[in-house]
């Protein structure tokens, strides 16, 4: 059994998914203490305990310690089942979070799986699924499985009540990813979501993405839906070239004026226009894991976060893979490298 501990690395709930997405993908048990230590609230919280009970139910695993706000969990699993799978988070916990840790397994499994999960679909400090749409998943796509993914409902903290689903068509072995360069003259637009909320909102965002970035109306776009449980509202930047969409995200919430959210997403989208680098910090935390469990390969990005350095060391724990960090001239991005070890 391996033995982790929850507190290394920036201590948060990303190090107890990526040790259930690869317990479920290697077959290896593993025990952790001291979850999500270096959080203001440790132990489980309600997503996490969605991700290890939705891991536990695919793949058949004992489990001790599933409880809300337990410290220490083991898992020992059984082999990956394909199917059809519904779960719910129950508050608005990120419904996308626990898809990422679901996906791997699946990815790789025997069969074509149909997942719903609901919970948060556009949450503070989680992909949005707009960010798994159009940036994650046309990268794990061209590591050869098929996934589809559609938003059945928004979920906006705090009232939750998203809906997702994916469907998976899984392959025996995953292909390498060279992501080195930039695209040429990206194409910038915004799109602002308001979910029960008033319209101005939404205008005030887009015309400071507007001004920024020289934009004509044609570029920008407000979503107003009520197909939400509560209110909410989203700002995207995003960045279109040959080879991506890179979606860059600002929530709008009490206290935050509309303009000051649209710097938020505005800044994120100009470090990575500035950086001319083939992978901004976000995906290249989340696209670590799924280059690992192929044949590895490449990318460049601006810098690496304390979250994709944690990844790292939950990956070695499991698999036998090198990674290889290599500056740029100027010391302002670099090349990561992913390989099993020989």
């Amino acid at each position: 059994m391996i033995q982790l501990d929850g507190s290394a690395g920036e201590g948060g709930g990303q190090i107890m998914r990526t040790s259930l997405s690869l317990s479920m993908v290697t077959g290896q048990p593993f025990r952790m203490e001291n979850i999500r230590a270096g959080r203001q609230k440790p132990g489980l919280l309600r997503q996490h305990l969605t991700a290890v009970l939705a891991a536990a139910e695919i793949c058949g695993a004992q489990v001790e310690g599933a409880v809300l706000g337990a410290k220490s969990l083991s898992f020992t699993p059984a082999a990956v089942r394909s199917g059809e799978y519904k779960f719910a988070v129950g508050t608005a916990g990120s419904a996308t979070l626990v898809f990422q840790t679901l996906l791997p397994a699946l990815m790789l499994a025997s069969g074509r799986s149909v997942v719903t999960i609901d919970g948060g679909t556009h949450n503070l400090a989680a992909p949005p699924f707009d960010f798994l749409e159009k940036t994650f998943l046309p990268f794990v796509r061209r590591m050869g499985p098929q996934i589809a993914i559609r938003l059945n409902r928004y979920g906006f903290y705090p009232a939750g009540g998203g809906s997702i689903t994916a469907e998976i068509e899984p392959v025996h072995s995953l292909r390498a990813l060279e992501l080195k360069h930039a695209g040429e003259n990206p194409r910038v637009t915004g799109r602002a979501v308001l979910a029960n909320l008033p319209r101005h909102i939404a205008a005030r965002e887009l015309e400071k993405v507007a001004e920024r970035f020289s934009l004509q109306k044609d570029r920008l776009e407000i979503v107003d839906t009520k197909n939400s449980a509560g209110p909410g509202n989203v700002l995207m930047v995003e960045c279109h070239n040959a080879n991506a969409v890179h979606v860059f995200s600002a929530f709008g919430r009490l206290g935050v004026s509309a303009e000051q959210v649209a710097e938020e997403a505005i800044q994120q989208a100009q470090v990575f226009l500035g950086s001319r680098v083939a992978v901004d910090e976000h995906l290249a935390d989340q696209i670590l894991l799924p280059m690992a469990l192929g044949p590895g390969g490449s990318f460049s990005t601006s810098q690496l976060s304390n979250h994709s350095r944690s990844n790292m060391l939950v990956i070695k724990a499991f698999l036998d893979t090198q990674f290889e960090v290599v500056p740029s001239a100027d010391d302002e991005s670099c090349e990561v490298r992913v390989s099993p070890k020989a």
